[in-house]
């Protein structure tokens, strides 16, 4: 939890309540962001499950969220809760997100067996335990998820 060492109290206790609230529903959090200032804070969360989640169950979290919030009395002044998926264009962050992306086209930064980055664009043909396989110019690949870096899904309108 590195990323959130320099949380102030306020910023803790919403991540705190988004953790729970996730857990429950088996989501994964993918971002959380907090912005603006204690007059007008703009907070952003991104969450996502292993299929894909519907408007309907971003903003049921953020009714959620805002009733702990509020009932607790935790932000003082007016603030913006936003819950949502994060979107094609952000990088996978967990191996539980690429099931539902089969067949899909990637471009993947990852550690060879030297140690090297690399990178490589492919199908993803197959996820088995932690082996992802991908389609490489009709070459199989298979790389292990903890060598991957950053995993992204290109956007085909074909």
């Amino acid at each position: 939890m590195g990323v959130f060492c320099f949380m102030n109290a306020i910023e803790k206790k919403i991540l705190e309540i988004t953790e729970q609230k996730i857990l429950v529903k088996n989501l994964m959090l993918i971002e959380i962001t907090f912005r603006g200032n204690p007059a007008s804070r703009v907070i952003e969360i991104y969450v996502d499950g292993e299929e894909n989640i519907s408007i309907e169950s971003c903003a049921q979290l953020s009714r959620e969220i805002i009733e702990i919030i509020e009932t607790e009395n935790i932000i003082d002044g007016s603030y913006r809760l936003d819950v949502s998926s994060p979107g094609i264009d952000r990088p996978l962050k967990y191996l539980k997100q690429f099931p539902k992306h089969l067949n899909r086209n990637f471009e993947i930064s990852f550690t060879d067996l030297n140690d090297k980055t690399k990178i490589l664009s492919g199908k993803l043909l197959e996820v088995k335990g932690e082996e992802l396989k991908f389609l490489v110019s009709k070459n199989e690949i298979v790389l292990n998820y903890s060598q991957i870096k950053k995993a992204k899904v290109l956007i085909s309108f074909s």
